[in-house]
C-alpha cells in the first residue's frame, strides 16, 4: 500500500508526503529524521488515505501541493 498524509506542524503550516510504510515514516517525522520538518516539532498527523497504486498516490500527492489542491485540503481534509 502507499500513503498520501498530511501533517500539521508546530508553526500550524501543513506538510504533504508519500510513503508505502505510514508508521515508521510519521515515526522518522516525530523522531526528527526528516530534515524539512525537524525544525517544527512537534507533528500532528492530521489524515491519510491509502492506495494500492503508487502512480495514484503519487497524483493525489502532487495535487495537493498545488493552489486548488491546498484550497481542497483545506476544505475537506483538515
Amino acid at each position: 500500500m502507499y500513503y498520501v498524509y498530511i501533517l500539521k506542524l508546530s508553526n500550524g503550516d501543513y506538510y504533504t508526503g508519500l510513503t508505502n510504510n505510514l508508521e515508521r515514516r510519521i515515526t522518522e517525522h516525530k523522531d526528527g529524521k526528516s530534515p524539512t520538518t525537524s525544525r517544527f516539532l512537534p507533528i500532528k498527523l492530521i489524515s491519510y488515505t491509502a492506495f494500492d497504486s503508487k502512480s495514484r498516490a503519487e497524483e493525489l500527492e502532487n495535487y495537493l501541493k498545488t493552489g486548488s489542491g491546498i484550497a481542497f485540503r483545506n476544505r475537506h481534509l483538515v
